[in-house]
């Protein structure tokens, strides 16, 4: 089977005869875009062999160019592989996963200069230092402030209506849980005279893919930013993507289907290009997104980051050889990859989905050490790694050492490798700008380099003494 008919019969399946006419004209796209762009297809599996530095773009150093500046100093780290969390263009209002226009990054980023200069040139660098760059996309979701959105809201009978999920009321997809639990009431606002459907925020309306023309435009994303060499893409939200009445709308089997949709477009476009699958599930259910090698090439290992804490308070390796053993976690296919963390950008997450009651419990018990760090009503844990480890070099030392000992491509958060703190001012001043009390900005937060620099200099401070690691 060619990779052309690969995708038509994954649209069948998807759709079956429904939308002929978009497919008929995405292929043709497709392989114009084979015809226009000499992207080169990267090296099978190096994903394998990287350490990975995740970083928001404008918090480490202003801009790309601020960044450009620095990938020195990530090289001499060791950073081979630069996760950027959210650049597209966004309100803001979800540090950036409230995406407004998915070809644009977020003007602020550019310096007042074109994207195409910036951007492009800032791809070109990194790879002249053997840096890999990957990117946030969130394709379960806009912000309500796309285009799309605000011409579905003017009326019923508007073409980008059915680009999202409508209902008169809020009877349905009941069995769908509430994620942002403590800070939303409901999955459904209402709009006019009905209501939207949304996962997350009440600000970022869930895609409808039961409509062909969301699928094209959303693969047509994926082919913008493969013409410009990015070598990869983390596919936010990615279990929530199809909703069925009566289930609980999370890791649906069309929902695999269309991950392999795109994996194909991707692999039609520009093999090996990285599909990494953000999905906070079991084990069980994340490896479902490997597919058979067909679906995501990678996927985070959610469940095994909060086993690393618990094994460290009890002085135990059972915790993580349980989570690790088959029983938990299931073999992968041989080009597939775990990603482990020990922090991101988000909390430290105790979802009952992976996480049991009991666990939940003695992680939060011991590790939420103020009322302001606990996210989500007791199902995580908003703090950065060293605060976490009451800024005991010997601690922070000692969990590094067990992360980077297990199977899977580490990531590193940025700030991490000195000791960043826990950000007050940050939190205070992003809860005003959303009117949302979401504690995960605690662990955002700006870097003032000079003052960085100032203390790695002094071996007496503690980013001296986490550097030096």
């Amino acid at each position: 089977m060619s990779e052309i008919q690969k995708i038509e019969n994954l649209w069948s399946q998807i759709y079956g005869n429904k939308g002929q006419e978009e497919l008929s004209g995405f292929i043709k796209d497709l392989e114009l875009f084979k015809k226009q762009n000499s992207v080169a297809a990267l090296d099978p599996e190096w994903y394998k062999d990287v350490t990975v530095y995740s970083l928001y773009v404008d918090l480490f150093n202003t801009d790309f160019q601020g960044l450009e500046n620095k990938l020195d100093y990530l090289q001499n780290l060791g950073v081979s592989c630069l996760w950027l969390l959210p650049i597209l263009d966004s309100p803001g209002r979800d540090a950036g996963f409230d995406i407004s226009n998915y070809r644009a990054v977020r003007p602020e980023l550019l310096g007042g200069k074109s994207q195409d200069e910036v951007f492009d040139g800032f791809l070109e660098t990194a790879r002249s230092k053997g840096i890999k760059v990957i990117f946030d996309i969130a394709i379960n979701h806009t912000s309500d402030q796309h285009p799309w959105f605000l011409e579905a809201k003017k009326g019923k009978d508007n073409p980008y209506r059915d680009y999202y999920i409508w209902n008169k009321d809020t009877d349905k997809f009941e069995d769908a849980r509430i994620i942002f639990y403590g800070i939303e009431e409901s999955n459904w606002k209402k709009e006019g005279d009905e209501y939207f459907f949304h996962r997350f925020f009440d600000f970022q309306p869930d895609l409808n893919f039961r409509n062909p023309k969301v699928l094209v435009e959303m693969s047509q994303n994926f082919l913008y930013w493969l013409s410009k060499g990015v070598d990869g893409f983390r596919a936010d939200a990615i279990p929530y993507l199809w909703k069925e009445e009566g289930t609980d709308c999370e890791n649906l089997e069309m929902t695999h289907t269309i991950v392999k949709f795109f994996r194909a477009v991707i692999d039609f476009a520009r093999p090996n290009t990285l599909l990494l699958a953000e999905a906070c599930q079991k084990p069980k259910e994340v490896v479902k997104y490997f597919g058979d090698g067909d679906e995501c090439h990678a996927g985070y290992h959610f469940p095994l980051m909060p086993q690393i804490y618990k094994a460290l308070k009890s002085e135990s390796n059972e915790p993580i050889i349980d989570t690790l053993s088959l029983a938990v976690t299931p073999e992968i296919p041989e080009a597939s990859q775990w990603f482990t963390f020990l922090r991101c950008h988000d909390e430290l997450s105790l979802e009952l989905v992976y996480v049991t009651e009991d666990d939940r419990k003695y992680i939060h018990d011991n590790y939420c050490k103020q009322q302001q760090w606990d996210f989500r009503k007791g199902e995580g844990i908003a703090s950065r790694l060293a605060e976490l480890m009451d800024n005991d070099v010997r601690k922070i030392s000692l969990i590094y050492s067990v992360m980077l000992t297990l199977p899977g491509t580490p990531v590193v958060y940025y700030g991490d490798e000195f000791g960043k703190q826990n950000d007050v001012d940050f939190y205070n001043e992003q809860i005003k700008l959303t009117g949302k009390d979401d504690t995960r900005f605690l662990v955002r937060g700006r870097i003032d380099w000079d003052e960085v620099e100032k203390e790695i200099q002094n071996p007496d401070t503690l980013s001296a003494q986490v550097y030096s690691l």
